[in-house]
């Protein structure tokens, strides 16, 4: 069983002993590693994780501090409530002008073992599909002429999205192949704990699969379409691509369900586990069937479907539902009619520990030089949205996506809440 104990002590790269009384590894050799930012500040991306690789962040019922050091910072704009000189101020390190001198850290060579990209929030154009043009794929560029000139690469985490297009998220996979470095990429959705901690079995045979989130696109819709991916990439023969996609808002999202274009059961399977159902339990906590008594057109003023067809016939579907819940949940049906379902616990703000779990997972690749899950699951989630926007703009037509048969497997072992142990 891979545990973060034993990940930790393995990692040849950066030696380790280890306290006895508390069970934390003592850095005999620290990573250093490179944070490239759209903008710190409060409750952004950057400071959810920059601050966990700073100070530490609860694992397993005890206080961690990663044995990586944060030695370098570029962040592309500063509004008002920067946080980034105060955080080098306090804990030591630089803040560079340029992407090139951040993986430099000021001299004439890549001088960092990891470069995490945390391209979120911030003042940035939409394009006509409402997507707002984050500059990962720009970011990441960057790295690569780092790379490529100095004859060395190392790992990189990209926050969420690899991009808004679907063809720039294609060269970003491509070039991390080509330089044959760790590249891990997506949110804390897949990684955050689960209520109840369910996981389809490995290689299960899935018949279709629905969820259920809440927000606007294309940030939030993003990461209801990854955690569903992390859940039915599982499936037996892997993931073997994307055959047509088609959203639907509207009026039409409830007559495609009446249709059985999507799972009415499989919704009622999903709303089962949220606990922020809206309406009259909101109102005098009344427990009730949101899925089946009538009241979800009433609740949710513009619903949209999105609506996956896999290319092993598997049907999957995200019904963005605003106005009746305000969580994410999960359901799948496997072959011979079972029945598992979820929710995806989001911990609430200020401290949002599920980015925690996500931090994990970045600081076991550092060390390892291995990422834990493959960046295909970011890089089909991304291309999904990308297409399904198009859909969107061209009438809520259904598209046939020849270019998306991205097929991989994913791992036997469960990455989910702060435990890195698969589930027995």
């Amino acid at each position: 069983m891979l545990t973060r104990r034993n990940f930790l002590a393995a990692a040849g790269a950066a030696p380790l002993l280890f306290n006895s009384a508390w069970g934390e590894p003592t850095p005999t050799a620290r990573k250093k590693i490179a944070i490239i930012s759209t903008v710190w500040t409060y409750q952004s991306h950057s400071q959810h994780m920059g601050d966990r690789f700073l100070v530490g962040y609860p694992l397993n019922g005890r206080w961690h501090k990663p044995p990586i050091e944060v030695v370098s910072l570029y962040v592309d704009q500063k509004p008002e409530g920067d946080l980034s000189a105060n955080r080098a101020a306090e804990h030591g390190f630089t803040v560079y002008p340029s992407i090139a001198e951040t993986l430099r850290c000021g001299g004439d060579k890549l001088a960092v073992d990891g470069v995490v990209i945390i391209a979120e929030h911030g003042n940035y154009p939409r394009n006509p599909k409402g997507q707002t043009l984050y500059p990962r794929y720009e970011f990441f560029q960057q790295a690569i002429e780092v790379f490529d000139k100095d004859g060395r690469a190392v790992p990189i985490y990209n926050d969420k999205h690899l991009s808004y297009s679907a063809e720039k998220a294609a060269r970003m996979v491509a070039d991390s192949k080509r330089l044959k470095f760790a590249f891990l990429a997506g949110s804390s959705l897949p990684v955050t704990w689960r209520l109840p901690p369910v996981e389809v079995p490995y290689d299960a045979e899935i018949e279709d699969a629905l969820m259920v989130g809440v927000g606007g696109s294309d940030a939030m819709d993003y990461h209801a379409l990854e955690a569903m991916q992390c859940m039915v990439e599982r499936r037996k023969g892997g993931e073997t691509g994307i055959k047509s996609v088609q959203m639907l808002e509207g009026d039409a999202v409830w007559k495609a369900g009446e249709a059985g274009l999507w799972s009415k059961r499989l919704l009622e399977a999903a709303l089962s586990r949220s606990d922020s159902l809206q309406g009259d339990s909101e109102l005098d906590s009344r427990p009730q069937d949101l899925a089946n008594n009538g009241s979800l057109p009433g609740l949710v003023k513009n619903p949209t479907a999105y609506l996956i067809e896999r290319t092993d016939g598997v049907r999957t579907t995200l019904l963005m539902l605003n106005g009746a819940l305000e969580d994410y949940t999960f359901a799948t049906r496997l072959k011979g009619g079972q029945i598992l379902s979820t929710q995806f616990f989001l911990t609430p703000k200020p401290n949002v520990t599920y980015s925690a779990c996500l931090v994990a997972q970045i600081e076991e690749m550092i060390l390892t030089g291995q990422a834990p899950y493959p960046v295909e699951r970011t890089q089909i989630s991304s291309a999904m949205l990308d297409r399904l926007l198009d859909s969107k703009i061209e009438g809520h037509r259904r598209l046939e996506t020849p270019d998306l048969k991205i097929a991989y497997r994913a791992p036997r072992e469960s990455r989910f809440g702060d435990s890195i142990a698969p589930i027995q």
